[in-house]
């Protein structure tokens, strides 16, 4: 299977890096073809212009200025993304990237205007995975309305395929989480990637 890997940590030594060479690395051995995208080591501008913003409905030259982006996602058939939760949300980077890169025509068509039905493009991807990490614990998530599960529980899901369920890795409370927990999370993703 064709999977497009996001990744989005700046930091090559943090925990978030370990996790993306270990599912990529995992996919890999599983037999995948995977088309690692690190935002960061690409150097993606996230920064949704006035002009790309003007232009966002105008189909198809909206996708121009991240064209090389939109071709990888339509080519995929699957989705993981591995990211740490900031602040109860995900990095700038790959917010940046969901801004500038789902675009309508892209992702979904709009019939009948901007007030018409949307319907679903991105019918080539049949799996979705997440891959993160929260410096808080669960509870704090829950009490904070955890919107970083509910973007890949209910968002992407109906995004791509609502019929089918999310793959959610989650680990919680890196603030005060030792190497033990850790190694046990590594071993979890390692697991669910070769199932994947």
């Amino acid at each position: 299977m064709k999977v497009l890997l996001l990744h989005a940590h700046p930091v090559e030594e943090s925990f978030g890096a370990a996790l993306h060479v270990e599912t990529r690395e995992t996919l890999r051995k599983a037999g995948h073809e995977v088309d690692d995208c690190d935002l960061y080591a690409e150097n993606f501008n996230p920064i949704l212009s006035r002009e790309e913003r003007l232009g966002y409905h105008t189909v198809p030259d909206n996708i121009e200025p991240v064209r090389s982006y939109v071709e990888r996602l339509r080519a995929t058939e699957a989705l993981v993304i591995v990211t740490p939760v900031w602040n109860f949300g995900w990095p700038a980077m790959l917010k940046g990237y969901f801004d500038r890169v789902w675009l309508p025509g892209v992702t979904f068509d709009m019939e009948g205007g901007d007030r018409g039905r949307l319907t679903r493009k991105l019918t080539n991807i049949r799996k979705l995975a997440v891959v993160t990490t929260y410096g808080g614990n669960r509870l704090r998530a829950i009490l904070a309305g955890d919107p970083p599960r509910k973007l890949a529980t209910r968002v992407l899901r109906a995004t791509i395929n609502p019929a089918r369920g999310v793959t959610y890795l989650a680990h919680y409370d890196m603030n005060n989480c030792t190497e033990k927990t850790r190694a046990a999370f590594l071993a979890k993703v390692r697991r669910e990637m070769e199932a994947f």
